[in-house]
Order: structure tokens, then sequence, then C-alpha cells
């Protein structure tokens, strides 16, 4: 069995305990490094960590795009937008 804190495995090892090393993850809300010959080739995390990365990833896509867009001044401003929706 593993130890309570795992951050790491190797691909072998994974592949034989796939469903303890997935529940580890998802029981301590800790990634967990694949590894082949001493290389992170993978990781593990739980379903909810996954999500809230691309959400927060996608959240910094947002706004990078958005300072590219006011420093090039190609917006249109948000009071713009109501009025043209005839959101008040």
């Amino acid at each position: 069995m593993y130890d309570s804190y795992m951050n790491e495995v190797a691909v072998s090892e994974a592949r034989n305990r796939l469903a303890e090393v997935i529940d580890e993850s998802r029981r301590s809300g800790e990634p967990i490094s694949v590894t082949r010959r001493g290389r992170r080739v993978a990781v593990i995390v739980g379903s909810e960590e996954f999500d809230r990365l691309v959400d927060t990833a996608d959240d910094a896509e947002d706004r990078r795009e958005l300072a590219a867009a006011r420093a090039d001044d190609d917006y249109v401003p948000w009071d713009e937008v109501k009025a043209a929706l005839g959101l008040g």
C-alpha cells in the first residue's frame, strides 16, 4: 500500500495500482506525478482540481486578452455594450 502522502509514482506501479493512485489524489487533493526513468511524464489530479485549474487558466487568458485589447485601444466600453443591448 502507499504512504499516506504520495506525490510520485512510476508508470509501472501506476499501471498496476491505477485505481488506488487516483483515489489517493482525490482524497489528498494533491497531484501525483507519474514518472518513467525518473522523469515526470504525466500528472494525475482529481477532476474537481482539474476543472479549477482550467477555469483559472481561462480567466488568466481572458485578462491577458483584455489587457492587450486595451493597450491597442481595441475594445468597446461596458457602458456602450449595455446601452446597445438595452440593458440600461
